[in-house]
């Protein structure tokens, strides 16, 4: 389960929600889908987060825990392992269930980059660069992007666009047919240009996306009522 995706802009979606809100109104929405599963039940949650810091910060996962309404015996702790943060969290309590410690757990992560830019209050050691451990631009992952675009060339923004298209298709058809169940959780969003309203699909792509399937989607902010994207994918 997930909450919407939204831009990192001073106007997106999520500019005045909280991070750790985010992830409060996900834990809160998994245990109300499955009510079969008493809170007290939960051993552990594991939650990740690269900027550890402001609405990210203090022991996210414990944090989280108690926001969401767990007992508050039910601990939490937070892991910065940069893009791979949610999965190690995933693999952690995996782990931990399989070897007998744990029997219930909840993993995930959540980024607000529209509140901690990418780097956000980092100083790398200047020995990467100095001593040459790492190319300069293996310290920025816009970087990176260009580089693999340089390194593959024959995969372009159409070619990626069309991959993107066709996951959420087949999430679509996955979810008409009954063989998943939603993902995506509303949220509760303000604006203070436009009010209150609920987020319920992923923000609108950058302009320029050449697919016509991802321009064609609505706007995503309805004042008072309904965020949406015109239909069933994320």
């Amino acid at each position: 389960m997930r909450t919407p995706f939204g831009k990192a802009r001073p106007d997106g979606l999520f500019a005045e929600t909280r991070a750790d809100d985010m992830a409060v109104k996900t834990v809160r929405e998994l245990l109300r889908r499955n009510p079969a599963l008493p809170p007290e039940r939960v051993d552990e949650l594991a939650l990740a987060a690269t900027t550890q810091t402001g609405d990210q910060g203090l022991t996210l996962g414990r944090s989280v825990a108690v926001l969401a309404g767990l007992p508050k015996s039910t601990p939490g702790y937070s892991i910065d392992r940069m893009c791979a943060g949610a999965m190690t969290a995933v693999t952690n309590t995996a782990s931990a269930i399989m070897v007998g410690a744990q029997d219930v757990a909840i993993a995930g992560g959540v980024e607000h980059m529209g509140h901690h830019p990418m780097g956000e209050g980092t100083d790398p050691n200047p020995r990467f660069v100095s001593e040459k451990l790492v190319d300069s631009s293996a310290l920025v992952m816009g970087s990176t992007a260009e580089n693999l675009h340089d390194r593959y060339p024959h995969l372009t923004k159409e070619r990626a666009d069309t991959f993107g298209v066709a996951s959420q298709d087949k999430y679509a058809k996955a979810l008409a047919n009954g063989d998943i169940d939603p993902m995506i959780v509303p949220v509760a969003v303000r604006s203070t240009e436009l009010g209150w309203g609920l987020a319920t699909a992923d923000e609108l792509p950058r302009p320029g996306t050449t697919v016509e399937a991802i321009r064609d989607l609505k706007t995503p902010f309805r004042p008072g009522g309904r965020v949406t994207a015109g239909n069933a994918s994320p």
